[in-house]
């Protein structure tokens, strides 16, 4: 399990590379070292030429802090080159793992995850993940830790100078520190918010590219900009009140800088017209003041930059790191399909916030069996299948696959036992061959054909300029609905696995496609277990039983003979048909 809480969640990511992340740290600091000695060897110049005498050389008297100043300057260099060798070579590294985890952790959220979720959101959650991430781990490593002990070493030169001027310095320090930590809880909601409403929008946006042929079949253009527009509203007015605590904190800092800068002049002015403040001590504190003002305002800056980077990454995992729903048993073992049998052993089911769908269902499906489901939309036919799939668990009893129960074996072992032609295809934004060939990994690009071609595939796959290689578009839009079927039924033959669900699976073939494909279907469901959803009644003629539906009851089994013959609820429905389908 990914930590949900931002210190574990970056150390876990962190950990594998901590020896790095110390050594670019640790080189951090001679850049550190560099910035709060550089005054010092000034102040020893400085006095040393007040008191220079005629007699002695000057390059003497000042080769040891010149020397000083150039070896520390060239030791800071030689360290921020190894270390942006360093950041080069781990930081990506650092990105992709993370990136990697998180993405193969988000794929097992269940069905029910997805559906309540915009893909574009999620999508856009997952590159926050690794860039605030990486830019939080920077800002502390590189940024905090230096300047933090470029300040401790700038405290204990003016301490050792003057006890005055460094109580001055920490006086200001822990004031401007404070007015800071008084802000940031603030300004972090505020730009977690912002984050969110950011997310909120590139879903917005990319829900209506999805949809983007029922915006203009509709003519909604106009209709979507103004939608669009009152979720740009919102994070216009988020972004803007998120921006206006940095100017808030800004205002601060410039009230506390005037503190510093005026307070440490007056008494540099004060104690040199007494004789207790030497020009070096005048140079070193001048200099050690202003540098640290500049450094403290732009730690200041960074750390608000942090509470925003922190936001944004709270929003993520709030979104993306969420307890799984279906998930392996700690002992599940692979399914082993002998036959194919399912069973139904006393389940009861309810969606959230709704009556019991199912209440003690029981029903066998035998091996090698065809079965077909009817009933008016809402019946349970599509929940059925879903059980089977454990895109949900039930409520109490259990779906039993020759003899195992489907929760105690692995997720992917089901999977790879079920062959599943839906009524809605969507396709990978890849060619026809990589589509085709997600039904068999490994198959070669002759087998791919093959199944293509009982698919009745091949005859419009050839006249395309690409052929197989053509690329099918976003979801597969390039292709017509039927044709993307047809793809869908390829990858079902090459994957061949020993249980079949078909919803509807030719419904959107035109009447010649669909007697050419129903032979291949046949062909196909030869020694598998076949479950078949269909609103088209006269397709079930070969089932072997079909299954009526109605509110979550199996009202009537049998052939389709023998249920006309019955006289009961799927005559009435044979009879209502119009044009082969049922009535809404």
């Amino acid at each position: 399990m990914i930590p949900t809480t931002i210190p574990a969640f970056l150390w876990y990511f962190v950990k594998p590379y901590k020896f790095w992340f110390f050594a670019i740290i640790g080189l951090s600091l001679i850049w550190a070292a560099n910035e709060a000695f550089y005054a010092y060897f000034i102040k020893l110049i400085v006095d040393r030429l007040a008191s220079h005498e005629p007699q002695v050389s000057v390059w003497q008297l000042l080769q040891g802090p010149l020397l000083a100043i150039f070896s520390l300057w060239l030791a800071m260099d030689i360290a921020m080159r190894v270390q942006g060798f360093l950041v080069r070579a781990v930081v990506p590294k650092f990105r992709a793992h993370m990136r990697e985890q998180v993405f193969a952790y988000v794929q097992q959220h269940s069905h029910h995850y997805f559906s309540e979720r915009f893909a574009g959101k999620l999508a856009n959650k997952l590159a926050d993940l690794p860039s605030s991430g990486d830019r939080i781990v920077e800002m502390v490593g590189v940024s905090f830790i230096p300047i933090l002990l470029t300040f401790v070493l700038a405290l204990g030169l003016l301490w050792n100078t003057n006890f005055w001027f460094a109580l001055i310095m920490l006086t200001w320090f822990t004031l401007h520190m404070g007015a800071l930590a008084l802000f940031a809880p603030h300004a972090h909601k505020l730009f977690a918010r912002h984050a969110d409403a950011v997310s909120m929008l590139s879903g917005k946006i990319v829900d209506c590219f999805s949809n983007i042929a029922n915006v203009r079949l509709f003519a909604r253009q106009k209709y979507e900009q103004a939608y669009f527009h009152g979720y740009q509203l919102d994070e216009i007015q988020k972004s803007r009140d998120a921006l206006l605590s940095i100017e808030l904190m800004k205002i601060i800092q410039g009230l506390s800088g005037l503190f510093l800068i005026s307070t440490m002049l007056i008494t540099l002015i004060i104690g040199w017209q007494a004789g207790w403040v030497s020009l070096g001590d005048f140079t070193l504190i001048s200099l050690l003041s202003f540098n640290m003002l500049g450094m403290i305002w732009w730690l200041s800056m960074q750390t608000m930059q942090l509470f925003k980077e922190i936001g944004t990454l709270k929003a993520a995992l709030s979104l993306v790191i969420k307890p799984l729903e279906i998930v392996d048993d700690h002992d599940a073992m692979p399914l082993v399909v002998t036959a194919g049998e399912i069973e139904f052993n006393n389940v009861s089911f309810y969606y959230q916030n709704t009556n019991r769908l199912f209440e003690n269902k029981s029903v066998q499906i035998k091996a090698g069996e065809k079965v077909g489901l009817v009933g008016f939309s809402g019946a349970g036919k599509s929940t059925f299948v879903n059980l089977i799939l454990r895109y949900y668990d039930v409520g109490s009893g259990e779906i039993l696959i020759d003899g195992q129960n489907i929760k105690k074996v692995t997720l992917n072992s089901l999977y790879e036992n079920i062959g599943m032609i839906p009524q809605d295809t969507s396709l990978f934004h890849r060619s026809l061959m990589d589509n085709i060939r997600y039904g068999c990994l490994d198959a070669s690009d002759e087998e791919v054909i093959v199944a293509a071609k009982l698919a009745h595939c091949d005859e419009f796959i050839t006249r395309l300029p690409e052929g197989y290689h053509a690329l099918v578009g976003e979801r597969g839009i390039k292709l017509s609905t039927g044709q993307r079927q047809r793809v869908a039924i390829a990858r079902a033959i090459l994957k061949n696995a020993p249980i079949l669900i078909l919803d509807e699976a030719t419904a959107s073939l035109d009447s010649v496609t669909e007697e050419l494909i129903q032979e291949s279907l046949g062909k196909l469901m030869h020694n598998k277990t076949t479950i078949v959803i269909a609103h088209r009644l006269s397709t079930l003629a070969h089932m072997d039983r079909i299954l009526v539906f109605d509110q979550g009851h199996i009202i009537e089994a049998g052939s389709q003979a023998e249920l006309l013959a019955q006289g009961g609820h799927f005559a009435k429905l044979w009879q209502m048909q119009a044009g082969g389908f049922l009535p809404a």
